[in-house]
């Protein structure tokens, strides 16, 4: 299965920057995701976001992938444009080189922070302070700066400087220890949770109250973003129960997550599965009723949490559900209040109507790729709409126009070339 872009809401590059943030200049020396990602949600909300780059070791999400064909190329050689990996979290951003582990790439990387709003880094904590560019050298001389720095484990504690990545994460915080079958291992999730969720856009919510702060008192600040506590704060109404309680149920058998027969999944007829959220009663009724089986409701009831009656409900419900088939169930999905959905595939759900019509699933209009299925912006804004204005730039394209605006000749950056500065 593949995404069929004419069938997506276009939209196209070039619009207006009428979005919040515009005005704000984001100086990005993160790579891979976490950091690309926040930074793509600043620059969507009209942030200028300048994306620095090694010279000659660009982001690796650059290589890492699958090719888009540019437009008009020949089909029989291999794909030459950007990978969807890159593609997908660095739009409306500027590209430029700088070296910054010599010392001319440096000074270059000061003078940009001279015209900077927010600077954005992912290394292990210490890193630019070995370089003498990290929060403590650069707060004096700028002030105004806002720093945040997103890490494995964040700038303090006994693991700052270990290496990690997603798993890793959310394995210490006790995410993983929830996911899974109550039979099985430990699962880990199809998409990289402390990565977006502990990383991107926690880092996103704490530059934005800077940005709120530095509005009131003038003054930017630290920052410090730690991928293992971003994921640990995700467990919140599991923390809460544990706290209150002293325990949880096990893995798969909590009432959200495989516990309760009404809110579950479920095989169907064609092998595909169903979401059945019925979480309140007043939904579960509602459901049953249009099913015919409202006498499930009343074992239910009868003695909520006795195993056997969770079992014997689930059981009937998976009964139910092997015989029908996807268009059997339609009217159940379309009802406003059986809380059924389908359990659709990535490239489906670019085509579900409800993330068309948010914008969400998009085809932007690429000029050198035509029309590229893309996701769209989560962020909704009534009078200072997000906004589409570039592709994601190539390797160093804006090297020339940004350093000439900060004052650099000709001559100038031909030597910062000669000395493998940018």
């Amino acid at each position: 299965m593949s995404i069929n872009v004419e069938q997506l809401t276009k939209r196209s590059y070039g619009e207006p920057n009428n979005g919040p943030l515009k005005g704000v200049r984001v100086v990005d020396l993160s790579l891979l995701l976490p950091g690309p990602l926040c930074s793509m949600h600043l620059a969507d909300m009209g942030a200028e976001v300048i994306k620095i780059e090694n010279p000659r070791v660009p982001d690796m999400t650059r290589l890492m992938g699958s090719h888009y064909r540019s437009r008009g190329s020949d089909s029989s050689a291999p794909a030459d444009g950007p990978t969807g990996l890159f593609y997908s979290i660095n739009r409306n951003k500027k590209s430029i080189s700088i070296n910054i582990k010599r010392e001319e790439g440096r000074q270059v990387l000061l003078k940009l922070l001279e015209t900077a709003d927010i600077l954005l880094e992912g290394f292990r904590p210490g890193t630019l302070e070995e370089m003498g560019i990290g929060y403590s050298q650069l707060k004096a001389r700028f002030p105004r700066l806002i720093y945040c720095a997103i890490s494995g484990y964040g700038a303090t504690g006994p693991s700052r400087d270990r290496a990690g990545h997603d798993g890793n994460y959310i394995a210490e915080s006790g995410l993983l220890h929830l996911t899974g079958s109550a039979e099985g291992p430990p699962v880990l999730p199809g998409v990289q949770i402390a990565d977006t969720a502990g990383g991107s856009l926690l880092a996103l919510s704490g530059i934005l109250a800077a940005l709120f702060a530095r509005e009131r008192t003038g003054k930017g600040q630290f920052v410090d973003t730690g991928m293992m506590d971003g994921a640990f704060s995700l467990l919140s109404i599991h923390a809460g129960e544990l706290s209150a309680s002293g325990e949880l149920p096990g893995r798969g058998k909590m009432d959200l997550s495989g516990g309760l027969p009404n809110y579950a999944v479920y095989e169907t007829a064609e092998g595909r599965h169903v979401m059945l959220g019925a979480l309140e009663g007043n939904f579960f009724r509602t459901f049953l009723k249009n099913i015919g089986r409202e006498e499930l409701m009343d074992r239910l009831q009868s003695d909520p949490n006795s195993e056997a009656n969770r079992e014997a409900v689930r059981k009937d419900l998976q009964q139910f559900f092997l015989a029908k088939t996807y268009a059997d169930l339609q009217p159940l999905f379309d009802h406003t209040d059986c809380c059924l959905t389908p359990v659709l595939s990535p490239e489906e759900a670019f085509h579900s109507e409800q993330l068309q019509a948010r914008s969400a699933a998009i085809a932007l209009d690429d000029p050198d790729l035509g029309p590229v299925a893309a996701q769209g912006s989560p962020f909704h804004f009534s009078e200072t709409p997000i906004s589409f204005r570039e592709p994601p730039p190539g390797h160093s394209a804006h090297t020339n126009e940004v350093l000439q605006e900060l004052g650099y000749t000709e001559s100038e950056l031909e030597e910062l070339r000669k000395r493998r500065a940018i």
